[in-house]
């Protein structure tokens, strides 16, 4: 009767979590929707046309990033709450350097967002997976999963090379980042979890929780990067956007600093990077390289969850391979 119980909460929790998820979204599309619309009215009454582009450019990516933000997030959920975590060791070779390609691979298939997958990097060094391998995984699942890739060929349209550079450049980062780390990492460098007794999946609760954590993180971030890229769009005269995009280098700079601050999900970055039409397509790609992998949100996760002596490291390092996989890539594809 108590085990009845339990899986009946669990269930309302769960079935709760996905409403209100649903909901947000809509509601989220909705405002969007209506701003869009009223945004640019009011702005045309007080003559700032300015005000109106702004409004314009910020409901374009809110509304475009939305749908696959709420569907990043249901997967993300899922895949943190149903799928036991030594499936991953069963997976992976003992050999550490066959292992990290294996791992970054699995970003493919398991996706997972930036957040998640700082703790579930965690649970697999503690669970006895190579934190080389770990932290491959930590890096590819947010940038090469299945919805970050459609909404990006959705932001990109007719440019499949988008897609493709972006897959190549994230995996080849995280594998390169994988492999540094096998040979070059230290054990003081890092604070590996404890081990604990092997668990299952969290179940339903755990899955509504982390519905509704995603998303309402998320979320905000989402709207806080539409924002700022709108007003970067409107409030940076074009004169001081033609010193960085007149340099190739100084552009693609430019846009991996800006990946950091701004700390925009991995299922709606793409819409952002599709705004900044000023810049060069290599420059557009590091941003949805760099982004998911080094932002501010990210390092004071790792920070919390490995140390700060790895945090501060890890992301240094991981920023440079990312621009250059990125240039790499972009010189190659784009």
């Amino acid at each position: 009767m108590e085990n009845q119980r339990t899986a009946g909460d669990n269930l309302r929790l769960a079935v709760r979590a996905l409403f209100y998820a649903v909901f947000g979204g809509a509601a989220l599309l909705a405002i969007a929707t209506v701003l869009s619309v009223l945004g640019p009215m009011l702005a045309l009454d007080l003559y700032t046309p300015a005000v109106a582009a702004w409004w314009t450019v910020f409901t374009a990516i809110a509304v475009q990033g939305v749908p696959f933000l709420l569907l990043g997030t249901v997967v993300s959920a899922a895949i943190g709450a149903f799928v036991p975590e030594k499936v991953f060791k069963r997976l992976l070779p003992r050999n550490q350097a066959l292992a990290v390609p294996v791992a970054g691979a699995a970003g493919v298939v398991l996706p997972g967002c930036e957040c998640a997958s700082v703790p579930v990097a965690g649970s697999l060094m503690s669970r006895g997976v190579a934190p080389a391998a770990a932290l491959a995984f930590l890096l590819s699942a947010p940038a090469i999963n299945p919805v970050v890739l459609v909404a990006t060929s959705i932001a990109f349209p007719r440019q499949p090379e988008m897609v493709l550079g972006r897959l190549v450049a994230s995996l080849g980062t995280a594998v390169v980042m994988g492999w540094l780390w096998a040979r070059f990492g230290r054990d003081e460098w890092i604070r590996l979890p404890k081990r604990r007794a092997q668990a299952g999946p969290g179940g339903l609760r755990a899955f509504g929780a982390g519905l509704q954590h995603d998303f309402l993180h998320a979320g905000g971030f989402l709207v806080v990067g539409a924002a700022a890229a709108a007003t970067f769009n409107i409030a940076v005269p074009r004169s001081v956007l033609d010193v960085f995009t007149g340099s190739a280098w100084l552009a693609v700079l430019l846009l991996a600093v800006l990946a950091v601050v701004l700390c925009v999900c991995s299922e709606a970055d793409a819409f952002v990077a599709a705004s900044l039409s000023g810049f060069s397509p290599t420059a557009r790609l590091a941003f949805m390289v760099v982004g998911p992998m080094v932002d501010l949100k990210l390092i004071a996760l790792q920070s919390g969850t490995f140390g700060r002596a790895f945090a501060v490291r890890f992301s240094a390092a991981t920023w440079v391979v990312a621009v250059a996989s990125s240039v790499l890539v972009g010189w190659w594809l784009l």
